[in-house]
């Protein structure tokens, strides 16, 4: 015989088990991949984020290295990865001498650690 409450704590369990598994399967079907970053022109973030990297490769280079400092314009494309934090992939517009150039950038953040590295800031290939 079965003892109270014990007809609905079985199925209960089971319930929970099946919601769980489905959704850490369904977080897993994008974990690692990049994903676009839309409305990119208006995201404060992904804005900041360019602004970051324009000004730690002007603080790399050092009083305008040899090929001047760079003033940044805008962020015009984006996209994230999560992996141990969140890697953004950045089209930034900005000036180099009064010219306009496109450079692409990787900026991996820790938001737990309050911190952001600046991982790659080079001219971009695409116009």
């Amino acid at each position: 015989m079965a003892k109270s409450g014990e007809h609905i704590i079985v199925p209960l369990i089971f319930t929970l088990f099946f919601l769980s598994s489905s959704l850490v399967s369904g977080f897993n079907t994008g974990l690692g991949a990049k994903t676009e970053i839309s409305d990119v022109k208006e995201n404060e973030e992904v804005q900041e984020l360019g602004r970051f990297s324009v000004e730690e490769f002007n603080r790399r280079q050092g009083n305008g290295g040899i090929i001047g400092e760079l003033v940044f314009l805008e962020v015009v494309e984006a996209q994230r990865q999560v992996v141990s934090g969140i890697k953004y992939y950045l089209k930034v517009n900005a000036t180099q001498n009064g010219l306009g150039r496109v450079f692409d950038s990787v900026v991996v953040v820790k938001p737990w650690a309050h911190s952001k590295q600046l991982v790659n800031f080079s001219p971009s290939n695409t116009k």
